[in-house]
């Protein structure tokens, strides 16, 4: 599913026009986005939770002249599922 159809899942499901269903989003994402950019972590009861992982540097291997690389350290988002989305998954 990409953007534009969740965009008109979300417009059928809450009786919304196309537009609002898609203002709603873009807000939804960007305040997700903004809370793990300070830090934040986002707990979406039976959902689940948006955190921020700190991946630390590591060596790496250039596969086109067989060096060793130093990849810098990162941090990632991450997403684990809550009890009842698995539960509906399953």
């Amino acid at each position: 599913m990409n953007k534009s159809e969740l965009v008109s899942e979300i417009a059928a499901k809450a009786g919304l026009s196309k537009a609002d269903a898609k203002k709603a989003l873009d807000a939804t994402v960007e305040a997700i986005a903004d809370a793990l950019k300070a830090g934040d972590k986002i707990a979406l009861v039976g959902f689940g939770t948006f955190s921020v992982a700190e991946r630390g540097a590591r060596q790496g291997i250039n596969p086109l002249t067989k060096q060793t690389i130093t990849i810098a350290a990162k941090k990632t988002a991450k997403f684990k599922g809550g009890a009842e989305l698995n539960a509906a998954l399953n």
